[in-house]
């Protein structure tokens, strides 16, 4: 790429979005290293730190989502949705972007929308297996439509789609890792088996809820426990280990900061089925339980996890038995090394490779095509 170009990048709201923008501005990046990259996001979500973190400017828009429970709350949503489209067409006018990209979440409506309207051609990156509201109003408008599964057509024009995978973070794929080295990080024996459970940043309920009542079976079962399980869960964790006489067998944390020393030390993951797991765990291969959080737009978590489960590359567990099912399942599957080895290879061959660096060259025709 020859010109320095602009690019808008937009979305946000959990580390499923934020990861996969950060991954393709660092694309773009080394294709072109001096492109202007901004991103928009909303106030008070996680974009706002993680993205200077990552070395790139943000603004933030006060858009936030509608609450279905409370009727009458959606007035000040209608308001925040106002004042962030006029924002984000200042945010347009102002940095004059080649093209706008968006990864979802709150703050991409208004800015593509705003992008579109100005005449920017955009670009969406539609994680999911089922396409979100906000993604399929903006569809008519973009210029390319990037996704990560077969089948999309049915909510996409077919002429804009492209499938490219996912966006993953990249130290996730650290081939000098052993998993000696792995499981030593965590204070754990190499010999032993190693279940990694991820419920999200915030942390997941019904997944820490499962393994709080399980602490008893999952010391006597001889398996070794990394517990990511989040901020808000994180005293109550540490209340019931100590009730069980903190094990060693267990190793709980918050947040865990090492992903990639994660991954390489579990025999088999517990997470929710957000796309960009999905992705993370496709790339690895590694062997997965999945439980669909049933909290998210037109229950999308289930559609991803049942694109997995039906080829036999995951097990799937729903919200609603995993207090029942889903340690003793666990506890049974990471000792089952067929069902491992099925399971792994079958998830590693969905993953789609260098899907950042892909999505980045597609920007670069667009822009090329201006």
């Amino acid at each position: 790429m020859k010109r320095t170009i602009r690019v808008l990048i937009s979305g946000g709201g959990t580390g499923g979005h934020i990861f996969p923008a950060i991954s393709i501005a660092n694309a773009i990046k080394v294709k072109c290293p001096d492109a202007e990259i901004l991103f928009v996001g909303a106030d008070n979500r996680m974009e706002m730190e993680k993205v200077p973190a990552a070395g790139y400017p943000i603004k933030g828009l006060p858009v936030s989502g509608f609450n279905r429970s409370n009727s009458l709350a959606n007035f000040k949503v209608l308001w925040r949705l106002w004042r962030s489209l006029r924002m984000a067409r200042r945010i347009v006018r102002d940095f004059r972007p080649d093209v706008a990209v968006g990864v979802g979440g709150y703050a991409s409506g208004p800015t593509l929308w705003a992008a579109a309207h100005r005449g920017v051609p955009t670009l969406i990156q539609e994680q999911n297996s089922y396409a979100g509201v906000t993604n399929k109003l903006l569809a008519s408008k973009a210029h390319t439509i990037c996704v990560a599964y077969d089948g999309m057509e049915r909510f996409f024009p077919a002429e804009k789609l492209v499938l490219t995978g996912n966006p993953v973070r990249q130290d996730l794929c650290d081939e000098a890792l052993t998993r000696t080295e792995a499981a030593a990080f965590f204070g754990f024996d190499p010999n032993k088996k190693i279940i990694l459970l991820i419920g999200g940043s915030l942390g997941a309920l019904t997944l820490n809820t499962a393994v709080a009542e399980s602490i008893s079976e999952i010391v006597k079962s001889g398996v070794q426990l990394i517990w990511q399980c989040g901020k808000r869960f994180d005293e109550r964790a540490k209340m019931v280990l100590e009730a069980a006489g903190n094990p060693t067998c267990i190793k709980q944390m918050p947040f865990i900061a090492r992903m990639d020393l994660a991954y390489k030390a579990a025999d088999l993951v517990i997470s929710r089925a957000g796309a960009s797991s999905i992705s993370e765990l496709c790339l690895l291969g590694k062997p997965v339980i999945l439980v669909p959080s049933p909290n998210v737009a037109e229950d999308h978590q289930t559609k991803n996890a049942e694109a997995l489960s039906s080829k036999g590359a995951s097990i799937l567990v729903r919200d609603t038995e995993a207090r029942q099912r889903l340690m003793p399942c666990a506890l049974s599957v990471v000792h089952d090394e067929e069902s491992l080895t099925s399971m792994s290879r079958e998830i590693a061959a969905l993953a789609q490779r260098d899907s950042a660096a892909r999505i980045a060259d597609i920007i670069f025709d667009i822009v090329n095509k201006k």
